[in-house]
Protein backbone atom coordinates (compact mmCIF):
# COMPACT_ATOMS: atom_id res chain seq x y z
CA UNK A 1 0.00 0.00 0.00
CA UNK A 2 2.81 2.62 0.89
CA UNK A 3 4.44 1.59 -2.81
CA UNK A 4 0.99 2.32 -4.60
CA UNK A 5 1.05 5.54 -2.35
CA UNK A 6 4.25 6.80 -2.95
CA UNK A 7 3.82 5.98 -7.21
CA UNK A 8 0.58 8.14 -6.87
CA UNK A 9 2.17 11.25 -5.35
CA UNK A 10 4.62 10.79 -7.85
CA UNK A 11 2.33 10.44 -10.90
CA UNK A 12 0.95 13.75 -9.28
CA UNK A 13 4.13 15.35 -9.15
CA UNK A 14 5.32 14.69 -13.04
CA UNK A 15 4.99 17.43 -15.55
CA UNK A 16 1.93 18.33 -17.17
CA UNK A 17 1.77 16.31 -20.50
CA UNK A 18 0.08 16.69 -23.68
CA UNK A 19 -1.56 13.65 -23.17
CA UNK A 20 -3.21 15.72 -20.00
CA UNK A 21 -4.61 18.72 -21.79
CA UNK A 22 -5.92 16.42 -24.52
CA UNK A 23 -7.98 14.11 -21.59
CA UNK A 24 -8.49 17.34 -20.07
CA UNK A 25 -9.78 18.71 -23.19
CA UNK A 26 -12.49 16.16 -24.19
CA UNK A 27 -14.10 16.22 -20.38
CA UNK A 28 -14.58 19.59 -20.86
CA UNK A 29 -16.11 19.35 -24.25
CA UNK A 30 -18.26 15.84 -23.13
CA UNK A 31 -19.43 18.28 -19.74
CA UNK A 32 -20.77 21.24 -21.62
CA UNK A 33 -22.74 19.41 -24.37
CA UNK A 34 -24.59 17.51 -21.43
CA UNK A 35 -25.84 20.71 -19.96
CA UNK A 36 -26.49 22.47 -23.90
CA UNK A 37 -27.78 19.39 -25.60
CA UNK A 38 -31.36 21.03 -25.36
CA UNK A 39 -30.84 24.68 -24.96
CA UNK A 40 -31.91 25.37 -28.78
CA UNK A 41 -34.98 23.19 -27.81
CA UNK A 42 -36.03 24.58 -24.03
CA UNK A 43 -37.83 27.61 -24.79
CA UNK A 44 -39.99 25.61 -27.41
CA UNK A 45 -40.09 22.79 -25.83
CA UNK A 46 -41.39 24.51 -22.47
CA UNK A 47 -43.70 26.57 -24.92
CA UNK A 48 -45.04 23.29 -26.80
CA UNK A 49 -46.38 22.26 -23.18
CA UNK A 50 -48.44 24.81 -22.78
CA UNK A 51 -45.97 27.12 -20.28
CA UNK A 52 -46.79 30.99 -20.33
CA UNK A 53 -43.85 33.05 -20.93
CA UNK A 54 -43.51 34.28 -17.44
CA UNK A 55 -43.10 30.89 -16.51
CA UNK A 56 -40.82 29.62 -19.67
CA UNK A 57 -38.56 32.63 -18.10
CA UNK A 58 -38.22 31.20 -14.46
CA UNK A 59 -37.19 27.83 -15.53
CA UNK A 60 -34.59 29.05 -18.07
CA UNK A 61 -33.52 31.26 -14.87
CA UNK A 62 -33.22 28.74 -12.64
CA UNK A 63 -30.29 27.30 -14.06
CA UNK A 64 -28.59 30.75 -12.43
CA UNK A 65 -30.54 30.68 -9.11
CA UNK A 66 -29.11 27.23 -8.19
CA UNK A 67 -25.51 28.41 -8.96
CA UNK A 68 -25.67 31.79 -6.71
CA UNK A 69 -26.32 30.02 -4.00
CA UNK A 70 -23.63 26.55 -4.75
CA UNK A 71 -20.77 27.91 -6.81
CA UNK A 72 -18.84 30.27 -4.24
CA UNK A 73 -19.67 27.54 -0.77
CA UNK A 74 -17.87 24.79 -3.56
CA UNK A 75 -15.23 26.92 -4.28
CA UNK A 76 -14.03 27.40 -0.97
CA UNK A 77 -14.55 23.59 0.00
CA UNK A 78 -12.62 22.90 -2.63
CA UNK A 79 -9.85 25.18 -1.55
CA UNK A 80 -9.95 23.55 2.11
CA UNK A 81 -10.09 19.98 0.81
CA UNK A 82 -7.08 20.63 -1.83
CA UNK A 83 -8.65 18.79 -4.41
CA UNK A 84 -10.37 19.28 -8.03
CA UNK A 85 -11.16 16.09 -9.41
CA UNK A 86 -14.14 14.96 -6.86
CA UNK A 87 -16.24 17.51 -8.09
CA UNK A 88 -15.70 16.66 -11.61
CA UNK A 89 -17.46 13.47 -11.20
CA UNK A 90 -20.05 15.22 -9.55
CA UNK A 91 -20.79 17.49 -12.10
CA UNK A 92 -20.99 14.68 -14.89
CA UNK A 93 -23.32 12.98 -12.36
CA UNK A 94 -25.72 16.20 -12.02
CA UNK A 95 -26.09 16.91 -15.65
CA UNK A 96 -26.77 13.10 -16.51
CA UNK A 97 -29.86 13.52 -13.65
CA UNK A 98 -30.64 17.08 -14.90
CA UNK A 99 -31.29 15.27 -18.48
CA UNK A 100 -33.49 12.37 -16.86
CA UNK A 101 -35.61 14.65 -14.98
CA UNK A 102 -36.36 16.63 -18.07
CA UNK A 103 -37.42 13.43 -19.66
CA UNK A 104 -39.00 11.66 -17.13
CA UNK A 105 -41.08 13.92 -15.59
CA UNK A 106 -44.16 15.86 -16.73
CA UNK A 107 -45.41 19.63 -16.18
CA UNK A 108 -43.53 21.88 -14.81
CA UNK A 109 -42.29 20.34 -12.26
CA UNK A 110 -39.86 18.46 -14.20
CA UNK A 111 -38.34 21.25 -15.97
CA UNK A 112 -38.20 23.06 -13.26
CA UNK A 113 -36.07 20.61 -11.31
CA UNK A 114 -34.33 19.81 -14.41
CA UNK A 115 -33.06 22.91 -14.88
CA UNK A 116 -32.22 23.87 -10.61
CA UNK A 117 -29.76 20.37 -11.18
CA UNK A 118 -28.77 21.46 -14.05
CA UNK A 119 -27.24 24.43 -12.17
CA UNK A 120 -25.32 22.38 -9.73
CA UNK A 121 -23.56 20.63 -12.70
CA UNK A 122 -22.46 23.96 -13.76
CA UNK A 123 -21.55 25.60 -10.20
CA UNK A 124 -18.71 22.70 -10.76
CA UNK A 125 -17.19 24.73 -13.53
CA UNK A 126 -15.36 26.38 -10.62
CA UNK A 127 -13.11 23.55 -9.72
CA UNK A 128 -12.87 22.48 -13.58
CA UNK A 129 -11.43 26.07 -14.38
CA UNK A 130 -8.98 25.85 -11.19
CA UNK A 131 -7.46 22.19 -11.73
CA UNK A 132 -7.11 23.43 -15.80
CA UNK A 133 -5.19 26.62 -14.27
CA UNK A 134 -2.57 24.60 -12.21
CA UNK A 135 -1.63 23.30 -15.68
CA UNK A 136 0.12 26.41 -16.78
CA UNK A 137 2.68 28.95 -14.78
CA UNK A 138 0.27 31.49 -12.98
CA UNK A 139 1.28 33.94 -15.52
CA UNK A 140 -0.38 32.19 -18.26
CA UNK A 141 -3.84 32.23 -16.60
CA UNK A 142 -5.07 34.36 -19.41
CA UNK A 143 -4.05 31.71 -21.95
CA UNK A 144 -5.47 29.22 -20.27
CA UNK A 145 -8.65 30.54 -19.48
CA UNK A 146 -8.97 32.12 -23.41
CA UNK A 147 -7.99 28.34 -24.29
CA UNK A 148 -10.95 27.08 -21.67
CA UNK A 149 -13.34 29.41 -23.07
CA UNK A 150 -12.74 27.87 -26.95
CA UNK A 151 -13.28 24.73 -25.18
CA UNK A 152 -16.42 25.55 -23.35
CA UNK A 153 -17.67 26.92 -26.49
CA UNK A 154 -17.00 24.07 -28.79
CA UNK A 155 -18.56 21.66 -26.47
CA UNK A 156 -21.53 23.85 -26.29
CA UNK A 157 -22.02 24.14 -30.00
CA UNK A 158 -21.29 20.45 -30.54
CA UNK A 159 -24.51 19.56 -28.00
CA UNK A 160 -26.63 22.59 -29.54
CA UNK A 161 -26.18 21.62 -32.86
CA UNK A 162 -26.76 18.09 -32.05
CA UNK A 163 -30.02 19.12 -30.19
CA UNK A 164 -31.33 20.64 -33.10
CA UNK A 165 -30.86 17.46 -35.10
CA UNK A 166 -32.60 15.66 -32.56
CA UNK A 167 -35.41 17.82 -32.54
CA UNK A 168 -36.02 17.60 -36.30
CA UNK A 169 -36.64 14.31 -35.98
CA UNK A 170 -39.76 15.12 -33.83
CA UNK A 171 -39.04 13.72 -30.60
CA UNK A 172 -38.05 16.06 -27.74
CA UNK A 173 -37.27 13.78 -25.28
CA UNK A 174 -34.28 12.55 -28.40
CA UNK A 175 -32.23 14.95 -26.55
CA UNK A 176 -32.12 14.27 -23.12
CA UNK A 177 -31.41 10.82 -23.60
CA UNK A 178 -28.22 12.03 -26.04
CA UNK A 179 -27.85 14.19 -22.74
CA UNK A 180 -27.67 10.76 -20.26
CA UNK A 181 -25.11 9.20 -22.25
CA UNK A 182 -23.05 11.77 -23.07
CA UNK A 183 -22.50 12.79 -19.18
CA UNK A 184 -21.98 9.09 -18.37
CA UNK A 185 -18.93 9.26 -21.15
CA UNK A 186 -17.73 12.16 -19.36
CA UNK A 187 -18.09 10.69 -15.86
CA UNK A 188 -15.69 7.44 -17.33
CA UNK A 189 -13.55 9.66 -19.17
CA UNK A 190 -13.11 11.89 -16.03
CA UNK A 191 -10.99 8.80 -14.34
CA UNK A 192 -8.11 9.75 -16.29
CA UNK A 193 -7.92 13.60 -15.88
CA UNK A 194 -4.66 14.97 -14.27
CA UNK A 195 -4.94 16.46 -11.15
CA UNK A 196 -1.51 18.13 -10.08
CA UNK A 197 0.32 17.64 -6.93
CA UNK A 198 1.67 19.70 -4.24
CA UNK A 199 2.48 22.28 -7.46
CA UNK A 200 -1.53 23.74 -7.01
CA UNK A 201 -1.46 23.91 -3.66
CA UNK A 202 1.92 25.72 -3.03
CA UNK A 203 1.96 29.46 -3.50
CA UNK A 204 4.21 30.04 -7.03
CA UNK A 205 7.85 30.78 -6.60
CA UNK A 206 7.41 31.63 -3.02
CA UNK A 207 8.26 28.14 -1.15
CA UNK A 208 5.50 29.05 1.27
CA UNK A 209 3.25 25.64 2.78
CA UNK A 210 0.10 26.55 1.58
CA UNK A 211 -2.79 27.12 4.59
CA UNK A 212 -6.06 26.43 4.71
CA UNK A 213 -8.66 29.71 4.33
CA UNK A 214 -10.12 30.78 7.40
CA UNK A 215 -13.01 32.98 7.63
CA UNK A 216 -11.10 36.30 7.70
CA UNK A 217 -8.81 35.51 5.29
CA UNK A 218 -11.46 34.32 3.09
CA UNK A 219 -13.37 38.21 4.04
CA UNK A 220 -10.06 40.26 3.23
CA UNK A 221 -9.07 38.24 0.14
CA UNK A 222 -12.89 39.16 -1.36
CA UNK A 223 -12.74 42.80 -0.12
CA UNK A 224 -8.85 43.39 -1.36
CA UNK A 225 -9.32 42.13 -4.37
CA UNK A 226 -11.05 45.16 -6.40
CA UNK A 227 -10.52 43.76 -9.49
CA UNK A 228 -12.21 40.71 -8.77
CA UNK A 229 -15.26 42.59 -8.04
CA UNK A 230 -14.88 44.79 -10.67
CA UNK A 231 -15.01 41.67 -13.37
CA UNK A 232 -17.74 39.61 -11.33
CA UNK A 233 -19.89 42.52 -11.70
CA UNK A 234 -19.04 43.11 -15.59
CA UNK A 235 -19.42 38.93 -15.96
CA UNK A 236 -23.03 39.44 -14.26
CA UNK A 237 -24.03 41.87 -16.89
CA UNK A 238 -22.51 39.63 -19.74
CA UNK A 239 -24.62 36.29 -18.48
CA UNK A 240 -27.93 38.53 -18.65
CA UNK A 241 -27.53 39.51 -21.89
CA UNK A 242 -26.06 35.69 -22.76
CA UNK A 243 -29.37 34.12 -21.15
CA UNK A 244 -31.59 36.49 -22.53
CA UNK A 245 -30.98 36.02 -25.93
CA UNK A 246 -29.02 33.08 -27.39
CA UNK A 247 -29.33 30.76 -24.29
CA UNK A 248 -32.78 32.40 -23.89
CA UNK A 249 -35.41 33.45 -25.95
CA UNK A 250 -33.73 33.77 -29.62
CA UNK A 251 -34.65 30.49 -30.75
CA UNK A 252 -38.50 31.91 -30.06
CA UNK A 253 -37.47 34.44 -32.41
CA UNK A 254 -36.09 32.23 -34.80
CA UNK A 255 -39.19 29.84 -34.61
CA UNK A 256 -41.69 33.02 -35.27
CA UNK A 257 -39.15 33.80 -38.43
CA UNK A 258 -40.20 30.20 -39.68
CA UNK A 259 -37.34 28.47 -38.42
CA UNK A 260 -38.49 25.50 -37.76
CA UNK A 261 -37.02 22.61 -35.78
CA UNK A 262 -34.70 22.11 -38.09
CA UNK A 263 -33.77 26.02 -38.75
CA UNK A 264 -32.47 25.88 -34.71
CA UNK A 265 -29.77 24.29 -35.62
CA UNK A 266 -28.80 27.01 -38.09
CA UNK A 267 -29.66 29.58 -35.48
CA UNK A 268 -27.03 27.25 -33.10
CA UNK A 269 -23.99 27.35 -35.71
CA UNK A 270 -24.22 31.10 -36.74
CA UNK A 271 -23.85 32.28 -33.33
CA UNK A 272 -21.37 29.87 -31.77
CA UNK A 273 -18.85 29.15 -34.41
CA UNK A 274 -17.89 33.40 -34.46
CA UNK A 275 -18.31 33.15 -30.81
CA UNK A 276 -15.38 30.33 -30.28
CA UNK A 277 -13.13 31.85 -32.89
CA UNK A 278 -13.11 34.89 -31.35
CA UNK A 279 -13.07 33.60 -27.93
CA UNK A 280 -9.53 31.81 -28.75
CA UNK A 281 -7.85 34.81 -30.41
CA UNK A 282 -9.23 37.47 -27.57
CA UNK A 283 -6.46 36.58 -24.78
CA UNK A 284 -3.82 35.62 -27.35
CA UNK A 285 -3.82 38.26 -29.95
CA UNK A 286 -6.72 40.82 -29.65
CA UNK A 287 -6.45 42.25 -26.35
CA UNK A 288 -2.62 42.20 -26.21
CA UNK A 289 -2.72 44.49 -29.23
CA UNK A 290 -5.88 46.27 -27.95
CA UNK A 291 -5.90 46.77 -24.69
CA UNK A 292 -8.14 44.74 -22.30
CA UNK A 293 -10.42 47.64 -21.08
CA UNK A 294 -11.00 48.78 -24.71
CA UNK A 295 -11.86 44.96 -26.26
CA UNK A 296 -14.55 45.47 -23.53
CA UNK A 297 -15.96 48.18 -24.18
CA UNK A 298 -16.68 47.52 -27.81
CA UNK A 299 -17.92 43.64 -27.05
CA UNK A 300 -20.43 45.00 -24.87
CA UNK A 301 -21.71 47.97 -27.37
CA UNK A 302 -21.61 45.48 -30.54
CA UNK A 303 -23.90 43.07 -27.72
CA UNK A 304 -26.30 45.86 -27.58
CA UNK A 305 -26.71 46.98 -30.87
CA UNK A 306 -27.20 43.38 -32.61
CA UNK A 307 -29.42 42.37 -29.39
CA UNK A 308 -31.86 45.24 -29.97
CA UNK A 309 -31.95 44.47 -33.53
CA UNK A 310 -33.00 40.50 -33.39
CA UNK A 311 -36.99 41.73 -32.53
CA UNK A 312 -36.21 43.95 -35.88
CA UNK A 313 -34.39 41.55 -38.21
CA UNK A 314 -37.21 40.58 -40.45
CA UNK A 315 -36.39 37.68 -41.76
CA UNK A 316 -34.90 33.94 -40.46
CA UNK A 317 -31.41 34.90 -42.46
CA UNK A 318 -31.50 38.68 -40.71
CA UNK A 319 -31.69 37.13 -37.61
CA UNK A 320 -28.79 34.78 -38.21
CA UNK A 321 -26.75 37.96 -39.21
CA UNK A 322 -27.56 39.67 -36.14
CA UNK A 323 -26.72 36.48 -34.24
CA UNK A 324 -23.34 36.42 -35.75
CA UNK A 325 -21.72 39.59 -34.79
CA UNK A 326 -22.90 38.77 -31.19
CA UNK A 327 -21.49 35.65 -31.03
CA UNK A 328 -18.57 37.13 -31.88
CA UNK A 329 -19.00 40.30 -29.83
CA UNK A 330 -19.46 37.96 -26.79
CA UNK A 331 -16.44 36.41 -27.64
CA UNK A 332 -14.36 39.24 -26.85
CA UNK A 333 -15.52 39.96 -22.97
CA UNK A 334 -16.43 36.48 -21.56
CA UNK A 335 -13.04 34.87 -21.89
CA UNK A 336 -11.38 38.17 -21.17
CA UNK A 337 -13.83 38.57 -17.91
CA UNK A 338 -12.85 34.80 -16.80
CA UNK A 339 -8.98 35.03 -16.90
CA UNK A 340 -9.24 38.37 -15.36
CA UNK A 341 -11.05 36.86 -12.25
CA UNK A 342 -7.90 34.79 -10.87
CA UNK A 343 -5.23 36.79 -12.88
CA UNK A 344 -3.75 38.53 -9.44
CA UNK A 345 -5.12 35.77 -7.02
CA UNK A 346 -2.51 33.28 -5.28
CA UNK A 347 -3.21 29.43 -6.83
CA UNK A 348 -4.14 28.55 -3.31
CA UNK A 349 -7.36 30.99 -3.04
CA UNK A 350 -7.87 30.61 -6.60
CA UNK A 351 -11.13 28.17 -6.37
CA UNK A 352 -12.66 30.99 -3.79
CA UNK A 353 -12.00 33.95 -5.82
CA UNK A 354 -13.63 31.89 -9.03
CA UNK A 355 -16.15 30.58 -7.01
CA UNK A 356 -17.00 34.22 -5.83
CA UNK A 357 -17.01 34.99 -9.47
CA UNK A 358 -19.60 32.56 -10.74
CA UNK A 359 -21.57 32.90 -7.99
CA UNK A 360 -22.21 36.24 -8.60
CA UNK A 361 -22.62 36.41 -13.13
CA UNK A 362 -24.85 33.24 -12.11
CA UNK A 363 -27.08 35.86 -10.34
CA UNK A 364 -26.97 37.53 -14.37
CA UNK A 365 -28.08 33.98 -15.57
CA UNK A 366 -31.38 33.97 -13.16
CA UNK A 367 -32.43 37.22 -13.12
CA UNK A 368 -31.76 38.46 -17.22
CA UNK A 369 -34.50 35.74 -18.40
CA UNK A 370 -36.88 36.14 -15.65
CA UNK A 371 -37.24 39.64 -15.78
CA UNK A 372 -37.11 39.25 -19.59
CA UNK A 373 -39.55 36.47 -19.21
CA UNK A 374 -42.29 39.04 -17.44
CA UNK A 375 -41.54 41.99 -19.74
CA UNK A 376 -41.87 39.92 -22.57
CA UNK A 377 -44.97 38.14 -21.13
CA UNK A 378 -46.49 41.80 -21.72
CA UNK A 379 -45.05 43.67 -24.15
CA UNK A 380 -43.67 40.68 -26.73
CA UNK A 381 -40.42 39.12 -27.49
CA UNK A 382 -39.13 43.01 -28.21
CA UNK A 383 -39.60 44.28 -24.69
CA UNK A 384 -37.19 41.50 -23.44
CA UNK A 385 -34.66 41.97 -26.03
CA UNK A 386 -34.84 45.83 -25.37
CA UNK A 387 -33.88 45.33 -22.01
CA UNK A 388 -31.20 42.84 -22.60
CA UNK A 389 -29.50 45.56 -24.77
CA UNK A 390 -29.77 48.06 -22.54
CA UNK A 391 -27.75 46.24 -19.64
CA UNK A 392 -25.21 45.73 -22.36
CA UNK A 393 -24.93 49.69 -22.68
CA UNK A 394 -24.71 49.63 -19.21
CA UNK A 395 -21.93 47.03 -19.14
CA UNK A 396 -20.23 49.30 -21.93
CA UNK A 397 -19.99 52.53 -19.34
CA UNK A 398 -19.21 50.16 -16.33
CA UNK A 399 -16.03 48.62 -18.33
CA UNK A 400 -14.75 52.10 -19.08
CA UNK A 401 -15.05 53.84 -16.37
CA UNK A 402 -13.63 51.17 -13.78
CA UNK A 403 -11.61 48.34 -16.02
CA UNK A 404 -7.91 48.35 -16.13
CA UNK A 405 -6.26 49.32 -19.65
Amino acid sequence: MPLLTERIAAARRRPIAARDHVIFAAATLLYWATMYIYVPILTPFLENRGLPLGTIGLVVGSYGLTQVLIRFPLGLYSDRLRRRKPFLFAGMAAGLLSCALFMYIGGWAGPLSGRLVAGICASTWVPFTVLYASYYPPAQSGKAMSTLSFLTVVGQLGGMTLSGYLAGSGDWNAAFAAGIFIAAAGGALVVFVREPGPAADIEANAGLKAERLGKRRTLALLRDARQLQIVSLLSLLAHCVLFITMFGFTPLQALEYGAGKNGLTGLVVAFMVPHALVSLWTGRYIAPRFGTRRVLVCGFLLAAVCTALIPFSGSYAGLLATQAVNGAAQGLYLPLLLGLAIKDIRPSERATAMGFYQSVYAVGMFAGPYLAGWLNAGGGLKAGFGFGAAIAAAAAVVARLAAKP
